[in-house]
């Protein structure tokens, strides 16, 4: 696949830069089933590469020519990066003004560590509910209302917001005590508590804050809104059960009706409710977002369980290939550089399809800028 304006990476420097195994996990995270947002940024990759919904990758990149991102890795400890020369349009004038601001006592550090629990092979699991820094979040609250995600809710990164002009994120190390995991950072704008001992509909009334304008080129647009079914802090019974008549507004504001979407017996705490290899729910065809929920519905009465229909934006994927070392991530020189991190963001992770049940524990900084003094 190809978009105007831009070209395909080298697949086989991709290939010698990642692995062919790891390449090929990677590709599978939009690929199957199909992605219905935008590009999504492998933050981990130099060069601006995107993951496109067809699994394929979008963008320059000019490493993998004689080494891999070990090889890079170790490179880099013994010498100074270079900072590449990219055109910049997100609120900085410059990457060095960006570099100013951070120095200048702009820039805030969120600090995190997050102790994951066992999970299942290929299957995506949330870390919201888990801690210990942030704090666990809980439970969204119950139908109908459901809640709209703020940074100051239990489990969020509490942050001040710019009294002028709008965090950016620049950057961050992170590493995880297994390897071969990958983490999406999300902004989770909204959830709410499905009634499981029910086969009846649920309306859905509450709407996100973030994210819901209709108009694609702003940077509030529903486009690329993504919607998941996830187990709380109770397991499922063993009963099987499908995702069925649940309803949305997309990003026209038009409603919607989700594709069917399987769901587990006896599915455990933290995984997403889907089928294997799947961490977002499918949407109409043509539909690219959701701007809210409106409907829940499971086909049979499940006895004991928690779910969370939530919905999140997201901002990247982060991918560690080796265990308990620190990786650098960089938002600055992205092409789509620093995403914004909206005024009482919630930011959260998700492990994306897991590589083993191993339980991992994640420990890293993340660097916001704002984008005036």
């Amino acid at each position: 696949m190809q978009i105007l304006g831009h070209r395909s990476p080298h697949s086989a420097r991709l290939e010698r830069w990642f692995g062919k195994e790891r390449l090929a996990e990677i590709s599978q995270l939009t690929a199957g089933p199909k992605w219905y947002g935008p590009p999504i940024h492998l933050l981990d990759c130099p060069g601006s590469v995107r993951l496109t919904k067809d699994g394929d990758f979008l963008g320059p990149f000019e490493r993998g020519v004689f080494m891999s991102a070990l090889d890079s890795l170790e490179a880099a400890v013994r010498r100074a990066a270079k900072v590449p020369k990219y055109g910049f349009h997100t609120g900085f004038t410059s990457i060095s003004d960006a570099l100013s601001r951070g120095s200048g006592g702009f820039s805030r550090k969120l600090r995190f560590h997050k102790t994951g629990t066992a999970g299942v092979v290929a299957v995506t699991s949330s870390l919201h509910k888990v801690g210990t820094t942030p704090i666990a979040g809980v439970a969204a609250a119950a139908a109908p209302g459901g809640t709209a995600f703020v940074d100051s809710d239990t489990g969020g990164f509490t942050f001040d917001n710019p009294a002028a002009g709008s965090y950016r994120l620049t950057g961050a190390n992170v590493s995880a005590s297994v390897l071969g995991n990958s983490l999406l950072l999300y902004d989770r704008t909204f959830g709410v508590l499905k009634a499981m001992a029910s086969i009846a509909t649920q309306a859905v009334t509450g709407v996100p804050t973030r994210y819901q304008s209709t108009t694609a080129t702003d940077e509030d647009y529903i486009g690329g809104n993504f919607g998941f079914v996830e187990v709380g802090l109770t397991a499922l019974a063993a009963t099987a059960h499908n995702w069925t008549v649940c309803t949305y507004l997309d990003q026209a504001n038009a409603a919607s009706t989700m594709p069917s979407l399987v769901g587990n017996s006896a599915a455990i705490v933290h995984r997403l409710d889907h089928p294997v290899g799947q961490w977002f729910a499918p949407l109409e065809a043509g539909d690219t977002g959701i701007k809210a929920w409106t409907q829940m519905q499971c086909s049979a009465s499940v006895a004991t369980g928690l779910i969370n229909f939530v919905i999140g934006h997201p901002i990247g994927f982060m991918s560690m290939p080796l265990a308990n070392t620190v990786f650098p991530f960089d938002w600055l020189t992205n092409i789509d550089q620093a995403p914004r991190i909206f005024a009482d963001a919630y930011l959260a992770f998700l492990e994306i399809t897991k590589p083993s049940t191993t339980a991992t524990n994640y420990t890293g900084i993340i660097n916001m800028t704002s984008t005036s003094s």
